[in-house]
Parts: structure tokens; sequence; C-alpha cells
């Protein structure tokens, strides 16, 4: 199936954009029950729509291969698209080979439905999310955060290893010490680890009755991340090694936090500039005069020449935002709003009213040229 005929991977589970891991496995299960060729033998409908899904599940499940989905759409994975000119694939990296890390689609299709075995029957914990929103003041200068989240940590019993102290390993009945399993319906034959013993032959006889032979529990955790300064909302930030403990002592999986910047009530970001928007009297405007102006790091001056007139813009060099690549710091843009007063006295009034004698058609030279372009237009 060509990449323009395929379907969202998000549309074909059933889930939105921001599902989080445990929803997704939930959506992919609750699909494979229904679609599973051994449940619809014959039925190619089924057949495809099984094919679809498990596709769909073994991108979103792993954290840079979502990623890479999420920026790219299915080009991320089709090698034709780098050097098509959508999207510039053919002077950038390899996305394929990077997302997939040089496995072969039999490795990827025997990973999608079981967990990759390490040495002992151990296997690598789950990757983590974590939403976390940040003030702009802290998106700017940088920060350091505590997260507390509860996760599968390591059996302080077992110390990860999933048996009682003194406990032997017997030949598993399930798998006969094989390790694997097969699954097979019509077409389709699969083989994966044992769900009994993991992938290792063996079980253990006398389990860990702290976590029952898993080698890991449930616990609450506080972990300090570094926030660097310039980042922006949407950014993620891996933390090795502080997802899920893995079983039996596998390797832990990765903590991953997406970052989301508050809305602020005076400036508003785009890139590394600031921008704000300034209120001034119309006779500051029209006089001209030095105003105060509002900065991330406390207040600063600009002048206004005479005859301001609303939306002029002022730029202050370096009053930005750090460039997250390093290169330099971004300005600050005012932008000037000309408030005129909605109540007068009478002293005031009459004072305008002979201004705007005195100053009969120059008044608002910029409203004459507006409705001489405007009779030209209509005639």
């Amino acid at each position: 199936m060509s990449t323009s005929k395929k379907r969202d991977y998000y549309e074909v589970l059933g889930v939105g954009r921001d599902c989080s891991p445990e929803e997704l496995k939930k959506a992919y299960r609750k699909l494979a029950v229904k679609y599973h060729p051994d449940k619809n033998p014959g039925d190619r409908e089924a057949e495809e729509r099984f094919k679809e899904m498990a596709e769909a599940f073994e991108v979103l499940s792993e954290p840079q291969k979502r990623a890479a989905y999420d920026q790219y759409g299915h080009a991320a994975f089709d090698p034709r698209a780098r050097g098509a000119g959508g999207g510039g694939f053919s002077d950038g990296p390899d996305i394929f080979s990077q997302t997939f890390g040089g496995q072969s689609m039999g490795d990827i299709f025997s990973s999608l439905f079981g967990q990759e075995s390490e040495s002992g029957g151990s296997s690598r914990g789950s990757d983590l999310r974590y939403d976390l929103e940040i003030t702009l003041e802290e998106a700017v200068n940088g920060v350091e955060k505590h997260l507390t989240l509860t996760k599968q940590g390591l059996c302080g019993e077992c110390r990860g290893s999933g048996a009682e102290k003194g406990s032997k390993r017997v030949r598993c009945a399930t798998c006969a010490g094989r390790g694997r399993v097969i699954y097979s319906g019509g077409i389709i034959r699969l083989e994966k680890p044992c769900p009994t013993c993991k992938g290792n032959g063996e079980s253990i006889d006398r389990p860990c009755r702290n976590c029952g032979g898993e080698g890991r529990v449930n616990q609450t955790q506080t972990i300090q991340i570094r926030i660097p300064a310039g980042v922006n909302t949407g950014m993620r930030l891996r933390s090795a090694g502080n997802g899920e403990a893995g079983h039996r002592g596998g390797t832990a999986g990765d903590l991953y936090v997406v970052l989301h910047i508050q809305d602020h009530p005076v400036f508003q970001r785009d890139g590394d500039d600031l921008l704000c928007e300034v209120p001034v009297a119309f006779t500051q405007a029209a006089l001209g005069a030095e105003i105060d102006v509002p900065t991330l790091t406390g207040k600063a001056q600009i002048r206004l020449p005479a005859g301001t007139q609303t939306g002029a813009s002022f730029r202050l060099k370096g009053r930005g935002v750090r460039s997250l690549q390093g290169s330099g710091v971004g300005d600050l843009l005012v932008k000037i709003a000309v408030e005129v007063p909605t109540r007068l006295n009478a002293a005031q009034r009459a004072k305008l009213e002979e201004f705007a004698h005195l100053c009969d058609d120059n008044v608002n030279p910029q409203g004459r040229s507006f409705l001489e372009r405007a009779r030209e237009f209509f005639g």
C-alpha cells in the first residue's frame, strides 16, 4: 500500500494523537482479539485489518518511531520519500534507519507480538511519557524540576531476579524449555517469547513473594531533570533509564518529558523573539515621550518620536529568548497601542475642539490619504 493511501495510524487504532502508551496498548489488544485470523478464518478483510492495526501499533508503541511518525507521517518509513522533494528527505538524515535501528522487517514483526528477550529471560522496561507545564520565564532561563511519578521499579526483596532466596530454576512446561511459542492461523505464523518464562526456557520454583516473580513492583519515585534555556512547547527531553524497570533485571526504559509552556499575561513568543503590546496616551504619541516598557528581566526605556501611530513597533536587541542551539539571543518587539480617552470634562473638550480647529485638514493626513485612494477606487 502506498503512503498516500495508508490510513492514519491513530485512526486505525481508534485513539487520539495525545493518547498514553497504556491507552494505545488497550486499544490494540481489543482490536487484535476482534480481527485475529484464528477468529476470522477465511475472512480476507479481517486479515487485512489485522495487518494494518499491527503495523500501526508497532510504530506508535515505540517513542522514537512515534515521534518520527508525528513529524513526517507515513513518509518517515517510506524510502521512496527521500529524494522525492516532499519534505527534504534527500538532504536530511535517514529517518527509516534511525527509527528502526537497522532491524530487518522480520525482526520488527517478531518484536511486535512479544517483549524482546534479554539474557536470562529478562526484558527491557517500558518507556514512559510525562507532560510537564512550565512558565515562560522558566523556558527562557532554564530550570531544574523534580518530577514525582508512580511506575514499575526494581523489587527491593529479590533485587530484580524474581526469585525467593534459595529457589531453583526448572524447565518451563509451557514451551518445553525452548523459550518461544508458535501461534498460527490462516497464512500468519507467529513466533514469540514464551509468556510463562519470558523466553528463558526456565521458570522459578519459588517466585519472590513481594513481586510475584516479576522482579519489579509499583513504586513512587522523584526524579530530578534539568530543562535547558530556550526550550519551547512540544519539545521532548529524554531521561535515560528513568522509565519502568525491566522484567527480572532487564534494562530499564527511558522517561520522555514533553514540555508545555504556559501562556504569559504580558508576552507572546515567536521563535526566539518576544512580543508585547504597550499602551500609551495619545498626547505621548503626538508629542513624543520616553516610556517604560516591560522585559522579562525588569524595565527598559524607549523613545517615542512625535507622531507615533498605533501599531508602530520598536525592537530591543537581545531582550528575547536564548537560542537552544546557542546561536545568540532573540529580541523584544514592542508594539504601540495609542489610547484615546473615553471621558472628557468640559475644559478638555474645549481644548481639543480648539486643537482640531487649528489643525484643520492636517489633523489626520493618513486618513485623508485613505479617503483619496477610496475615491479613486470607487470612481
